[in-house]
């Protein structure tokens, strides 16, 4: 197993409980991939390197038995606006529609039945025909979905800022199918995350892959593919080549393969809670900063504006994550791919204009920028956090148009990153899908 990230645990995992013996290398010196917990601006300020908030991984059938304590805050989700505001995300479809004034029912109707099929999925497999409703609506892009479902700002901002979790242009589609699903994870299981940090994750799979024999090396990096059975890479399309030869072909359709833009990422040690205006971003541990609709299409389509801001203040509900009378945040924005550009001052900015006195609270910062998060995992590459574009033509056949995308052309080596469907998050799903296919060519 190469790569100790989501997938390259859940699927050395899967491995390991079919009775392989398994190891897992891992290039860095802990574990995790995007799940690290580190101390990055003072002592006693713990922030999560990279995922924060986990509705996926809550959801995931992959992670669902692991052994954590999560943190669900009592609105999933906040979207302050200029008005002094905020709408929220709840975790009841009715008292979030009860915000959205005449848009409500729209938005009962839209979301309603997906988190209906959603909670009853696993119970009745049926349910899941209720899904298939939204299949149009999740195909098309954000801005026309939001435009042509809700006449008020409200409603438009809220689906707005869950879309653009996509990192696409919400005039481009599948945008839509973002903010459905983050909005009906938002009502079904919220949007949580673990005490202590992202790194929980990690440590939880990890310990499952130990009690089950499987082994971890930590600052062993891999430099070409290990000649064993199987072979589970969480790595890149790009760095599996630098691993390997493989028929031109393939190499061919691989190097053509497309990333999306980059992030930009900021953690601050607070010398108190954030100030928001509005009382009820106190309730949600992620706020998203962008105010409107237009808004934040601009900032998506081609950077212009303030930027959209996803932001994360576990530490109102999560007290390990700073010492006594601390706080921590953790924020970030999309910008181009492999840009050297420093967001910090149009960020801090941002929050400011949502929370006035913020910049008093600052006790320290720490910047993480495309070049530096790709230097730190080479999976992000240009700062790419969703392992690739993730648009029509690469949402479902990624990282190359093959019947079974996790399997590679070379005997017993699978692909098992972000960069497979169903793509990026911390769910695990890619690292189990590979590790069932490779089992049953195994036999």
């Amino acid at each position: 197993m190469i790569g100790s990230g989501p997938n390259g645990l859940a699927g050395a995992v899967a491995l390991a409980r079919a009775g392989l013996a398994v190891e897992v290398h891992e290039a860095e010196p802990t574990i995790g991939g995007g799940m690290r917990t580190e101390e990055l601006t003072l002592p006693g300020f713990r922030h999560d390197v990279c995922s924060a908030i986990h509705p996926l991984a809550r959801w995931s059938p992959v992670l669902r038995g692991l052994e954590l304590d999560w943190i669900e805050p009592p609105a999933p989700l906040a979207h302050p606006l200029d008005d002094g505001t905020a709408v929220t995300l709840e975790r009841s479809v009715a008292e979030t529609a009860a915000q959205l004034g005449a848009d409500g029912a729209a938005y009962a109707r839209l979301i309603g039945p997906l988190a209906r099929g959603l909670s009853a999925l696993e119970q009745r497999p049926l349910a899941g025909l209720l899904l298939l409703r939204g299949l149009p609506a999740g195909l098309a892009a954000a801005r026309a979905l939001a435009e042509r479902r809700f006449g008020g700002e409200r409603a438009r901002a809220l689906f707005a800022g869950s879309s653009a979790h996509s990192m696409l242009p919400l005039e481009t589609r599948p945008t839509a199918g973002f903010g459905l699903a983050l909005s009906v994870l938002g009502h079904v299981v919220g949007w949580p995350f673990p005490r202590g940090g992202s790194r929980a994750i990690a440590d939880a799979l990890a310990a499952q892959l130990l009690e089950l024999g499987g082994e971890i090396r930590t600052s062993s990096p891999v430099d070409e593919l290990p000649q064993v059975e199987i072979v589970l890479a969480d790595v890149s399309p790009r760095e599996l080549l630098r691993l390997g030869r493989f028929p031109p072909a393939y190499e061919r359709a691989v190097r053509r393969y497309r990333h999306g833009p980059g992030a930009f990422k900021l953690d601050w040690a607070l010398s108190g809670p954030i100030p928001w205006t509005a009382a009820a971003c106190r309730r949600a541990a992620t706020v998203h900063l962008g105010g409107t609709l237009a808004e934040i299409a601009a900032w998506e389509r081609e950077r212009a504006g303030s930027p959209f801001v996803l932001l994360a203040q576990q530490s109102l509900f999560d007290d390990a994550r700073a010492p006594a009378g601390g706080h921590t945040a953790w924020a970030y924005c999309h910008v181009p791919t492999r840009s050297a550009e420093d967001m910090t001052a149009a960020i801090e900015a941002q929050v400011e204009r949502f929370a006035p006195g913020f910049g008093d609270l600052i006790l320290g910062r720490h910047a993480l920028g495309p070049a530096r998060m790709e230097a730190h995992n080479r999976n992000l590459v240009g700062g790419d956090l969703n392992g690739g574009a993730m648009d029509l033509p690469q949402l479902l056949f990624r990282p190359v148009r093959r019947p079974v995308p996790y399997r590679t052309p070379r005997r017993g080596v699978y692909l098992c990153s972000a960069s497979t469907p169903p793509g990026g998050g911390v769910h695990g799903l890619c690292g189990a899908i590979a590790a069932r296919i490779a089992l049953r060519d195994l036999g």
